[in-house]
């Protein structure tokens, strides 16, 4: 399987400078196309739906809702940034929450146990695929899927496709319940965990040898980057992530069951990928996939307000993602385009997306 990998395509200080104000114009609206489609579809949906839509019961029921999604797609990211797939995004949310449930309620684990569980077993599996990735050279997306259709099997016999059910403490169902600022505590973690991520991706060494290791891992190892060992961190990270996002929806569902997550992989991959064409177009990046995840359920929302039938959320998903799929290849053939300047405008090297798995060490 094929890689998709792209540069940055952002423009640089030099560049803007160098253009007349329509031209600046038009090389900053990829990078911030997305947030301002946002931001036009709230103020449609606001002048269309005024009894519906810009209402603080709308705002909640939509940061509440898609707050996991979000989880997912910044866990997605991660190694996405290295050029692998995790598939077990939408796999693992499925046993995590079961067995957050299933620890309190069945085994008599404290709550802040069963959580502690839960992370370290995220972290397990995220180790498990860096080593099927990067020692046994299993193509990451092979991997992943194989990984996560036997998770979600443990799934289904732990449950014995039944569901968990049972009394939670208070303090582990606040997890979700709780209100800051009017809107879910869930929305806090989003904001919290994008300007770690960010920090991290912007700012700190881990960010660019991932981004290194995606766009060239055979040039980033020959720069004395441990690339192995790399990867599997980012592995690693997003196994966290998606526990934790298990944890969030435990204590938002307080019922365990099987047929609950899997609904969560197409769109938290599809606002990873969206995410890799807007703020730094051509890579995955943080505030890319949460613009990537809003404009997703401002979209939804708004449409299924309107009268959208029940098919409108997972073809709107689908829909998008094939763009999203469309416009990352095209920032790859932008890529190859030699219409950059040689001074002032080389790219940044990062990937969009996924394949990897295949380079030697």
């Amino acid at each position: 399987m094929q890689s998709l990998k792209s540069n940055a395509l952002e423009p640089t200080q030099r560049e803007l400078a160098a253009l007349p104000p329509l031209s600046r114009l038009t090389r900053l609206l990829p990078v911030f196309g997305l947030p301002i489609l946002t931001l036009l579809l709230v103020a449609l949906f606001t002048v269309t739906l005024p009894d519906t839509f810009p209402t603080l019961l709308n705002a909640r029921s939509i940061t509440g809702d898609k707050s996991i999604i979000a989880i997912l797609a910044l866990a997605a990211m991660i190694p996405m940034a290295t050029g692998r797939i995790d598939l077990t995004v939408g796999y693992g949310i499925v046993m995590w929450h079961i067995l957050a449930i299933s620890l309190q309620t069945a085994y008599g684990f404290d709550w802040p146990v069963a959580v502690l569980v839960v992370l370290a077993l995220g972290a397990l599996l995220g180790l498990v695929n860096g080593m099927l990735v990067e020692i046994a050279q299993i193509d990451s997306f092979i991997a992943t899927l194989g990984t996560g259709t036997v998770l979600y099997a443990l799934a289904m016999w732990h449950t014995g496709g039944r569901q968990v059910i049972g009394t939670l403490p208070v303090a582990f169902t606040s997890i979700f319940s709780t209100s800051l600022f009017g809107l879910p505590i869930a929305t806090t973690y989003v904001i919290v965990l994008a300007i770690v991520l960010w920090i991290a991706a912007d700012y700190l060494p881990i960010g660019r040898y991932f981004y290194a290791i995606g766009a060239n891992p055979r040039a980033a190892a020959l720069n004395g980057i441990p690339t192995r060992r790399y990867v599997m961190l980012a592995f690693v990270g997003s196994g966290v992530l998606t526990a934790f996002a298990g944890v969030v929806l435990a204590a938002k569902l307080r019922i365990g069951q099987a047929s609950v997550g899997l609904d969560y992989l197409l769109p938290a991959l599809v606002g990873a990928f969206l995410g890799s064409t807007t703020i730094k177009p051509g890579r995955v990046n943080v505030w890319g996939t949460v613009f990537g995840v809003a404009i997703l359920a401002v979209g939804i929302a708004g449409i299924q307000q309107m009268g959208g039938d029940f098919y409108v959320e997972p073809l709107f998903n689908g829909a998008t993602l094939l763009v999203a799929i469309g416009i990352a290849g095209y920032a790859q053939r932008r890529r190859r385009s030699p219409r950059r300047g040689p001074v002032g405008n080389a790219p940044v090297m990062a990937p969009a997306a996924e394949g990897g798995g295949s380079h030697r060490r």
